[in-house]
């Protein structure tokens, strides 16, 4: 198992509920597959770039451990995600 570090930038707009089931849609798949050993919830904060005319968005940054084949199926949920403003998974080198 390798471990890797997701950054997930959601719009800032969405409600709690809504926020929380996309967050838990594409941590579900980590879940199920490995393990996840962090979640920082960083809320909202400004972007570095505008995107779609959307100064801001609503951070997560969560550290997991699984099989490289399980990072293109959280990228797959992403990226199908409307909430969703960008997304990023690193591998943590050793």
């Amino acid at each position: 198992m390798r471990k890797y570090e997701l950054v997930l930038i959601l719009k800032p707009d969405l409600e709690d509920e809504v926020r929380n089931e996309v967050f838990n849609r594409v941590t579900d798949v980590i879940k199920e597959n490995g393990q996840i050993t962090d979640i920082s919830e960083w809320g909202q904060r400004k972007l570095a770039y505008e995107i779609d005319y959307i100064k801001e968005g609503y951070y997560y940054v969560v550290n997991f451990e699984s099989d490289p084949k399980i990072v293109d199926e959280i990228e797959r949920r992403a990226r199908i995600s409307d909430y969703v403003l960008r997304y990023l998974v690193s591998r943590i080198e050793k």
